[in-house]
């Protein structure tokens, strides 16, 4: 499968399957196509080449009834959580519910009851985004992203802006609601130390193709310099410090003119 943005491609020849009930984890480079790959399963890009396939229907062949459909079997936790900012921490919750189903008040409030009680936060259900934490936030938006009993869950950076704790309480949080719930996972982060704790399979994107995959102990051992960069957070390595310049004593005019 080849997709990208207008002429410009993102990811080129990438071919992935994701193992069902489990988490799959999608690590790399900043502006390697992590992010690409969630939108292409949402529907939200299509790829110039190739198939896109969900329970092994391929998601192009579906008209706008047949994707919606689809998409109310997936469950999405954004980068930040985008809460709407108006409405209270059980109105968020309870918002998928409201628009997709039909079910009577008495029957949504015990689902959203339910959904906060598993991400511990049944208590803050009256309170607004603005007055809970960044974690507490992210929390609210993981209940509101299985609200549907989704089979696939898509986490944006889960963990991007969190302190240890709040960290520590979303990783478990993904892997035991993933057991919990018979779930598929597939988490964008570049936090390696809590991804491979909970992680089955690790995909590693960079430059618009997969350069490695497979366990978290195997991206540990793996020889490939840009995988090892990545993993041990060096500072210089395939991707290089320096953006690409001219030598620094032409730039200064060392031995020659200025420009």
């Amino acid at each position: 499968m080849t997709c990208g943005y207008d002429d410009r491609v993102i990811l080129e020849n990438v071919n992935l399957t994701v193992p069902r009930g489990k988490v799959l984890a999608l690590m790399g480079t900043s502006g390697g196509g992590k992010t690409t790959v969630l939108r292409l399963i949402g529907r939200l890009l299509a790829p110039m080449s190739g198939q896109v396939l969900f329970d092994g229907v391929d998601l192009a062949t579906l008209d706008t009834d047949a994707l919606y459909t689809v998409r109310r079997r997936m469950g999405m936790l954004f980068q930040f959580g985008a809460l709407f900012t108006d409405l209270s921490v059980f109105d968020n919750v309870a918002f998928p519910l409201r628009e997709h189903t039909n079910l009577n008040d008495s029957m949504i409030r015990d689902l959203v009851l339910m959904k906060l009680n598993a991400v511990g936060l049944r208590g803050a259900r009256d309170l607004l985004p603005s007055q809970v934490s960044g974690g507490m936030a992210r929390r609210v938006a993981l209940a509101r992203a299985i609200a549907l009993d989704p089979d696939l869950i898509m986490y944006d950076e889960p963990f991007a802006g969190l302190d240890p704790i709040s960290m520590s309480v979303a990783a478990t949080l993904i892997r035991d609601l993933n057991n919990a719930l018979g779930v598929t996972s597939i988490v964008v982060s570049h936090d390696v130390d809590e991804t491979f704790l909970i992680a089955d399979h690790v995909v590693f994107v960079a430059n618009g193709r997969i350069v490695a995959q497979g366990s978290p102990d195997d991206m540990r051992r793996s020889e490939d310099p840009l995988v090892q960069q990545f993993v041990g957070g060096h500072p210089d390595g395939p991707v290089r410090f320096h953006y690409p310049a001219v030598p620094l004593a032409e730039d200064f005019g060392v031995g020659g003119s200025v420009r």
